[in-house]
C-alpha cells in the first residue's frame, strides 16, 4: 500500500507524456521547447539554466565523483542508515527517463520532504515488473522498460500552504527495502529546470 500524503495529493500534479524517442530526437526536443501549444506542461513556465553549482549529487562516499552515476553498492556518506544511492538534487523537474528491462523496486524519481518531517517523502515513483508507480502502489504508466519517457512534475505553490524552499526533488536510484533486482539503472537527459513566469 502506497504512502498517503494528504493534501499534498491535491496540490501536486505528476503530468507524464510517454512516447517513444530515439536519442538523436532528444536533441531537436529541447530545441522545439518553450513554444506555447495547447497541452504543453510548460507554458506559463520560463527555462531556468542549470549550472553545476545548482545541484548536489549523492552518490556513494567512497567513488570519485567522476564515477558519481554508477552503482558502488555503498552510502552516500559513511553515517548514513540509508540504502546506496546514485541521485541528483533539484527544486523542479523534468526529464526524459529510460529504465532498461529487468530492473525493478527501482525508485526513479521523489520530492524529498523537508527534515524532521514525519515522512522523508512526498512522491516517491517507482519501477515494478515494467511499471511506473506511485511508491509501490497506483500504477502511473504501464510498459516503462526499454523506452525514453517524458516525465513532468509540476507543484502547484499557489494552493501549498507548506514553505516550498524546504522541499526538493531527487531522480537516480537507490535500493528499495523490497522486490529490487539485483543491478538498478535508470538514465536521463535533457533534464531542465522551469521557474513560474
Amino acid at each position: 500500500m502506497p504512502f498517503q500524503h494528504g493534501s499534498w495529493l491535491h496540490v501536486l500534479v505528476v503530468v507524464v507524456a510517454m512516447a517513444t524517442l530515439f536519442l538523436h530526437a532528444l536533441a531537436a526536443t529541447g530545441a522545439r521547447r518553450g513554444g506555447g501549444g495547447s497541452g504543453n506542461p510548460t507554458v506559463g513556465f520560463e527555462k531556468v539554466e542549470l549550472a553545476d553549482g545548482d545541484f548536489v549529487v549523492q552518490s556513494p562516499y567512497n567513488v570519485p565523483e567522476s564515477q558519481r552515476f554508477r552503482y558502488r553498492d555503498g552510502p552516500f556518506n559513511t553515517a548514513t542508515h540509508t540504502n546506496p544511492r546514485s541521485e541528483v538534487m533539484i527544486r523542479q523537474f523534468e526529464g526524459y527517463g529510460y529504465v532498461p528491462s529487468g530492473k525493478t523496486g527501482v525508485p526513479v524519481m521523489q520530492i524529498h520532504n523537508e527534515e524532521g518531517a514525519a515522512h522523508a517523502t512526498v512522491l516517491m515513483l517507482h519501477v515494478y515488473d515494467g511499471v511506473l508507480r506511485f511508491y509501490n502502489g497506483a500504477a502511473v504508466e504501464p510498459d516503462i522498460y526499454n523506452r525514453w519517457f517524458r516525465l513532468n512534475v509540476v507543484h502547484d505553490v499557489g494552493a501549498s500552504t507548506v514553505a516550498v524552499e524546504s522541499y526538493y526533488f531527487k531522480f537516480g536510484v537507490y535500493m528499495q527495502h523490497h522486490d529490487q533486482s539485483s543491478c538498478m539503472e535508470s538514465r536521463w537527459t535533457n533534464v531542465t529546470l522551469y521557474t513560474k513566469q
